[in-house]
């Protein structure tokens, strides 16, 4: 009786919504599934809620540091998202911020090498058949520090290159044209 019982749960539960990239999450409610990276039904589909970090970052365009010193009020605002003050490189807290104001708990790390965990890195073989989209993140690396030093936002991939928005670059957020060779790691917080 207890395996009849099973599999009836089974086939009620899973085989409705699909196996796909679903996940057992958290929330502030009993477990639940959900599409895995999302957080919440509420956001709506990947693409929806990629379209919405983009715009979020680009209206952020041309903020600038006060004194050229991780410093004013936008840039603090970001830094404390990720629980830092003023004075901190905030590159990955700006990227964090973006996520966040769409509802997603993550990433929430003011480090920029947090965001290019193994689990979410694209590998070589992917970004090459263009599995990169809007929203994920791209990571460049200092060989002078050895890791991961700058972090920033895909606005769109264009053949051998990227075109970004990214922040802590001369003392202000902007938008940028990178070219692969330069880019170290494409990370997904979504999928």
């Amino acid at each position: 009786m207890h395996s009849l019982f099973l599999r009836f749960l089974f086939v009620a539960v899973l085989l409705p919504g699909g196996f796909g990239n679903r996940a057992l999450v958290r929330h502030n409610v009993p477990y639940e599934l959900v599409p895995l990276g999302y957080g919440s039904s509420e956001l709506g589909s990947s693409e929806r809620v990629r379209e919405r970090i983009v715009d979020i970052a680009r209206k952020e365009i041309a903020v600038r540091e006060a004194a050229g010193k991780n410093d004013g009020a936008r840039v603090e605002e970001y830094l404390a998202y990720t629980g830092l003050g003023k004075g901190y490189a905030w590159c990955a807290a700006f990227v964090s911020w973006c996520y966040g104001k769409t509802g997603l708990p993550a990433p929430r790390n003011a480090w920029s090498p947090a965001l290019f965990p193994l689990s979410r890195r694209y590998t070589k073989e992917r970004v090459q058949r263009g599995a990169v989209r809007q929203a994920d993140l791209f990571a460049i690396y200092i060989q002078k520090l050895g890791r991961i030093d700058h972090v920033g936002i895909v606005q769109k991939m264009e053949r051998s290159r990227i075109l970004t928005v990214e922040g802590n670059v001369d003392n202000q957020l902007l938008s940028k044209r990178r070219s692969l060779t330069t880019v170290h790691a494409f990370s997904n917080w979504l999928d």
